[in-house]
């Protein structure tokens, strides 16, 4: 049998009569059931750390798999499953935006298209972080900017990084509401959710079409979400946001699709590295929204809803336009 090492799927490490008692001895350390796995069953268990969002430490799997094989790290611990696989030279020449890129899907977006010798220009609100991540890629094109997109000003500043060519644009910066239900949501989460969601989103892409429509090419990939596509999957502002981001999207790919301009959405489903939640979610919310949550067939990994976003800002996009692409392991179909 092989060795369980951090890269080996949470399933087999379950189905192992020495690593499945390790696991279920940090689920009840953590205080969560094993039924909670089954939809990233298929993922390394490396990612439960960005899944814990801080709170399962890298040391803590370190110290399972050194356990897992009688205290001695193995040998040749190669990622199993799906990997992500660079084309040299997609994004040549191309300048493109990419928002929310200090972390999660936005970072993986940003760094993929960097890798693919795209100039980037890396907006989010952190600096510090944006600074991360373009130490993390030294070799490559690629421009920070800390901007918040709902604030014109800001706005003004990204399209002045970019210069006067701007090839595609990823409106990934966004957030999400406490799960309450209409009655419950209150003018500020309204606000701040559809001010980001939508309003962000809006006025960046108003202010880089000009010069897509007047190059007569250009590409731009929304995210929108499964919420976008049903009613049952966050709450009341965080599903009407992203309904209105695939408005958005339908209506501009119509507008602009005759000046070579396409204008797409990848929906997500479940995401490892997703947004974060508020600290105070709605109870009434939470109880119905529940059940249907835990329907997600599977939870992807931010390079992999990358691969999507990245298909339909490139020229391999060619021919697409005005499509929702769910990206969501088939949540969309059941």
């Amino acid at each position: 049998m092989s060795a369980l090492t951090a890269n080996t799927p949470i399933a087999a490490w379950l189905a192992d009569p020495t690593g499945g008692p390790l696991i279920r001895g940090l689920l009840t350390q953590l205080g969560t059931e094993e039924s909670q796995l089954a939809p990233i069953s298929g993922l390394p268990l490396q990612q439960l750390v960005a899944l814990s969002q801080g709170k399962l430490p890298q040391s803590l799997i370190d110290e399972l798999v050194l356990a897992a094989n009688d205290g001695v790290a193995p040998v040749g611990d190669a990622p199993q499953g799906w990997q992500e696989r660079i084309t040299v030279g997609r994004f040549a020449g191309k300048t493109v935006i990419v928002t929310g890129a200090a972390s999660g899907i936005g970072r993986a977006t940003a760094s993929r298209v960097a890798r693919e010798g795209g100039r980037v220009v890396a907006v989010d609100l952190f600096e510090d972080k944006l600074a991360d991540l373009a130490s993390s890629l030294p070799d490559t094109d690629l421009v920070t900017v800390a901007g918040d997109i709902t604030k014109q000003d800001d706005i003004d500043a990204i399209v002045a990084a970019a210069g006067e060519r701007i090839d595609a644009l990823a409106n990934v910066a966004g957030i999400n509401d406490d799960f309450s239900p209409l009655h419950e949501t209150s003018d500020a989460t309204w606000e701040r959710v559809m001010g980001v969601n939508v309003t962000g989103a809006f006025k960046l892409t108003r202010a880089v079409l000009p010069s897509m429509v007047a190059a007569g090419s250009g590409s731009v990939v929304n995210i929108a979400s499964e919420a976008g596509l049903r009613g049952n999957a966050s709450g009341n502002a965080y599903t009407t946001s992203k309904h209105a981001v695939v408005g958005m999207t339908k209506s501009a790919a119509f507008m602009y699709g005759p000046h070579g301009v396409r204008v797409n959405a990848v929906a997500p489903g479940g995401v490892a590295t997703g947004i974060p939640f508020p600290p105070n979610v709605s109870e009434a919310g939470s109880a119905r929204l529940g059940p249907f949550q835990a329907a997600i067939p599977t939870i992807a990994t931010a390079e992999q809803l990358a691969a999507s976003i990245t298909f339909l800002l490139s020229d391999d996009g060619v021919n697409v336009n005005g499509v929702i692409l769910p990206s969501d392991g088939g949540w969309s179909v059941q």
